[in-house]
């Protein structure tokens, strides 16, 4: 991925290599992700995907390699990974809100403990993120009354809240309805519009297509092959690549 969008690098990783007991997930994984890139992260389950995107917000802890994030490598011993979480967004499979807030105090709940964000200031930027993600409307209502691409729609107002550099997408749409994807991609999309850089990890062909840079195809822990939507999904360069399409499109 050398040579390509010439503004600032946003995510390196070198060499990284992550295991669960005897279980190698990641192996030697290098990866550059630029300003205002989209990239998408596919291949079948077990891969590493959702492993790599868990070290890229220190969920989960490398066991070699590099991570650097703006310029700087972080390290667990040297680093507030609250403080990096802050710049780096990520949004989950589940949606994990708060049952007992309603949607705007969702959104308004990280600004106020972490950044310590004056309240009625909080309130009016998370209003200003449920407008964006089309929710203005559900500011006062509980989760529980919410379908779940809404639900979705409010964890990635809630993680935009805190003002990231990066957002890191988990699969945001696999535990959604298929008639609620749309909704959500449609957010993500816009935001992808405005220039924010994203590294999603996504069974949904289509948006790869549309909406990614660039695509990285992962298969038993290790990057086999990565390149712009339209020669990845058009004319891959490696059999296990075009194994993988055939097997899925």
């Amino acid at each position: 991925m050398e040579g390509y969008n010439l503004s600032q690098e946003m995510i390196k990783v070198e060499k990284l290599n992550k295991s669960f007991g005897d279980l190698h997930v990641l192996k030697d994984i290098d990866i550059n992700v630029r300003e205002s890139d989209v990239v998408c992260l596919i291949g079948a389950s077990g891969s590493g995907k959702s492993t790599l995107l868990r070290c890229l917000n220190f969920l989960e802890i490398k066991d070699d390699g590099r991570i650097i994030i703006e310029g700087e490598e972080v390290n667990r011993g040297s680093h507030d990974l609250n403080e990096i979480r802050a710049k780096v967004g990520m949004v989950f499979q589940h949606f994990y809100l708060f049952p007992h807030k309603t949607v705007i105090q969702n959104v308004m709940e990280a600004p106020i403990q972490v950044k310590k964000i004056p309240k009625n200031e909080a309130k009016k930027e998370a209003m200003d993120l449920l407008k964006k993600v089309g929710l203005e409307d559900k500011a006062d209502v509980y989760p529980s009354k919410l379908s779940g691409g809404q639900k979705q729609r409010v964890a990635i107002a809630r993680a935009l809240a805190m003002k990231p550099d990066i957002m890191l997408f988990d699969e945001p749409t696999s535990a959604l309805d298929p008639e609620l994807v749309g909704e959500v991609l449609t957010t993500m999309k816009e935001l992808a519009l405005e220039g924010m850089t994203m590294v999603v990890v996504t069974h949904e062909m289509g948006f790869a297509r549309e909406v990614a840079d660039w695509v990285v195809y992962m298969h038993d822990g290790r990057i086999v092959e990565v390149g712009p939507p339209e020669e990845l999904f058009g004319n891959p360069k490696e059999q296990r690549t075009q194994e993988f399409l055939d097997s899925i499109l």
